[in-house]
């Protein structure tokens, strides 16, 4: 078995840093009640535990009041809860043709079940958006405005703060899906504009699967997505109005979200200015390899462009499927081939039928990685 060069970071960061890992064995161990339910000292460590990763998170996206930030297993049931709990019959929304079918799924559900309009915003084969068509869009007044920070396919960003003040310039409330930038793009929900952030635990926030969360503006009420148990106001049978309590029903994963505090607290001492440019330097290193490679096309902003850690491509020789297979089993190198779940992205990239293979950086990447990747990929499909 070769060494494993991980470059699929995009779907979940690893390896974890080891202080998410210590920080979840000690979880495990001293703070496994359920917090909010006791009052006895495991279940107020399991509550601290909580908290202080909700103020972790509030400082990491300059959030005034850590109970804004509520828990959710993914960014996928962040996105849900914030699409659902908004939007009633016959509402407007603008998207964006680079969303994930974690914004699409919802938005063609509700557009089915409760009629309400979807218009999606084109963007070029950069990621860039048809500014014409964006404002003539706004200009309908539109319920909600959902965009992604960063698309998961080209890795084009996304001018996050311009969009939002149009957005509020049209009443509109504007929603962000962080899966791609939180934890390597700076992101101020008041500068930016951002009235909901979903967001992943387990991506450029170090953290574990099964952990991510949403933030809500105070100015917001959404209707829970899930009803049940709180630990709070148990003799109503209406989920209480509190918040977080109000969107976290159910025993939370306390284990995983110890682990996520962990994680942000390394962002934070790291910052993102510098993560986000160890993860450009190494994209760059990438494209500058393969960029000469016979019938390899890289898709999303061209060399020396703004873009999060995220290399995309297509060989004209090769399915894209047998390119990840080869890399994976003869030189020992992880990366994810296929459709990336946004169809509407590939669409834009004129790689809808044959998807893609996208290489993802991360925090821990390295320049000697790039290049196993590159001289792989000069062997697999052909001479430069």
């Amino acid at each position: 078995m070769k060494p494993l060069v991980y470059l699929d970071h995009a779907a979940t960061s690893w390896p974890k840093p080891p202080e998410v890992m210590q920080a979840m064995q000690a979880a495990m161990a001293e703070a496994a009640a359920n917090p909010g339910r006791g009052s006895h000292q495991m279940a107020v460590k399991a509550s601290r535990v909580l908290f202080e990763t909700r103020r972790v998170l509030s400082r990491l996206f300059k959030v005034s009041n850590p109970n804004d930030v509520v828990f959710t297993h993914n960014t996928t049931e962040a996105l849900n809860l914030a699409i659902k709990g908004l939007l009633q019959e016959g509402d407007y929304v603008v998207a964006t043709m680079v969303e994930h079918n974690s914004v699409r799924r919802p938005l063609e559900f509700l557009r089915r079940t409760l009629g309400i309009k979807v218009e999606y915003i084109p963007v070029n084969g950069q990621g860039e958006l048809d500014q014409r068509r964006l404002k003539e869009a706004l200009a309908k007044r539109p319920k909600l405005v959902v965009c992604s920070h960063s698309s998961n396919l080209l890795g084009s960003i996304l001018p996050i703060a311009e969009i939002g003040k149009m957005a509020h310039e049209q009443g509109a409330v504007f929603l962000v899906d962080a899966a791609q930038s939180a934890g390597c793009l700076e992101i101020d929900v008041n500068v930016m504009h951002i009235d909901l952030l979903a967001f992943p635990g387990h991506k450029g926030l170090l953290g574990p699967q099964g952990t991510g969360g949403l933030y809500i503006s105070p100015t917001i009420d959404l209707e829970p997505l899930m009803h049940g148990g709180t630990g709070s106001q148990s003799e109503e049978i209406e989920q209480p109005a509190v918040r977080p309590d109000r969107y976290e029903a159910g025993t939370p994963n306390t284990i995983g979200i110890s682990g996520l505090r962990a994680g942000v607290e390394k962002i934070l001492e790291i910052s993102t200015s510098r993560i986000y440019q160890h993860e450009w330097n190494l994209t760059q290193r990438i494209m500058e390899g393969i960029q000469d490679i016979q019938g390899l096309r890289i898709l999303g902003p061209d060399l020396r462009k703004p873009k999060t850690g995220i290399v995309s491509f297509v060989s004209s020789e090769m399915d894209s499927s047998e390119i990840a297979f080869r890399l994976d089993r003869e030189y020992g190198i992880a990366v994810r081939a296929g459709m990336h779940c946004t169809p509407l992205a590939h669409e834009a990239a004129q790689t809808l039928q044959t998807g893609a293979v996208r290489a993802s950086v991360g925090i821990d990447s390295t320049i000697e990685e790039a290049g196993i990747l590159v001289d792989a990929l000069k062997r697999i499909c052909g001479r430069a």
